[in-house]
């Protein structure tokens, strides 16, 4: 019988798990394994939360049957359309406010009053003067996006170095060629990291807007079981509202990578 190899054996797991330790994937992995074994023993009943497999199971029929994506298909369009509106009325508020100061003067004070009020409170008004069809899901999830979107292209085109706009007007520049050349790429960063705030503002949004009564979509199944308690139903939809947001920041980030790759950090990256 030869040991010649186990050295070499016990080495490499502990590689991989001192690897694994330092894996930002160790918490949730561990988390995953507690929440099995509890639901395993009994200590976390089922209606109170399925067990990871029961979750994953009940995920792999949904898929089969084609209900999770026919619902989920009505989600991402709420979602893409409410944030279509939000983030084309904050980037126009922000141009008029950020280049004129009497956009500023009419636009920003109104912006600061809206940013006071939790959007959530005005799902009943919304009700009231749209209906319970699509149109106040949508609505919600628009005038939730606005802010983030306004908020950080206003703050990018005020914090544009002015040296910068010296020196394009010293080159014989006109104000629409400084805007253009100089002022919207440098407020660029700000309008991109917005939109990363205003998609996880939508998904945050799709969820309770979806609890108006809905018909379909994943807020729909998470109402249906919520009824009869299907814990494991709650918890697919759960995970695919965290997917939809995980997908969209990266996304962002991979506009990010395309649209910025002037920034001097960037550029160091890539060398």
């Amino acid at each position: 019988m030869s040991f010649k190899g186990v050295p070499v054996r016990f080495a490499t797991s502990k590689l991989w798990f001192s690897h694994l330790s330092r894996s930002r994937w160790m918490s949730p992995i561990l988390l995953l394994i507690l929440w099995q074994l509890g639901s395993g023993a009994g200590l976390i009943p089922v209606r109170t939360l399925a067990a990871p497999t029961s979750v994953l199971a009940t995920m792999f029929g949904m898929i089969q049957s084609g209900e999770l994506q026919s619902n989920l298909l009505v989600s991402f369009w709420r979602a893409l359309i409410g944030l279509a509106i939000g983030v084309s009325v904050g980037i126009a508020l922000g141009l008029m406010a950020g280049l004129s100061r009497q956009g500023d003067a009419v636009i920003d004070p109104i912006i600061q009053i809206k940013r006071t009020i939790p959007v959530v409170a005005l799902s009943p008004l919304f009700i009231v003067w749209f209906g319970i069809g699509e149109t106040p899901k949508i609505a919600l999830i628009a005038f939730a996006t606005i802010f983030p979107i306004y908020l950080n292209l206003y703050q990018g085109i005020r914090g544009v170095d002015v040296r910068l706009i010296d020196a394009a007007r010293s080159f014989g520049l006109g104000r629409t060629e400084i805007i253009r050349h100089v002022i919207l790429p440098g407020a660029l960063p700000s309008l991109l990291t917005g939109l990363r705030y205003s998609l996880s503002i939508a998904v945050v949004m799709l969820v309770i807007a979806e609890q108006i009564n809905a018909s379909e979509g994943l807020g729909f199944l998470i109402n249906n079981a919520r009824d009869f308690m299907r814990t494991d139903i709650i918890v697919v939809c759960l995970l695919v509202y965290a997917i939809l947001g995980l997908a969209g920041d990266l996304l962002v980030r991979a506009i990010e990578k395309r649209a910025l790759a002037w920034q001097p950090s960037l550029v160091e990256a890539r060398s």
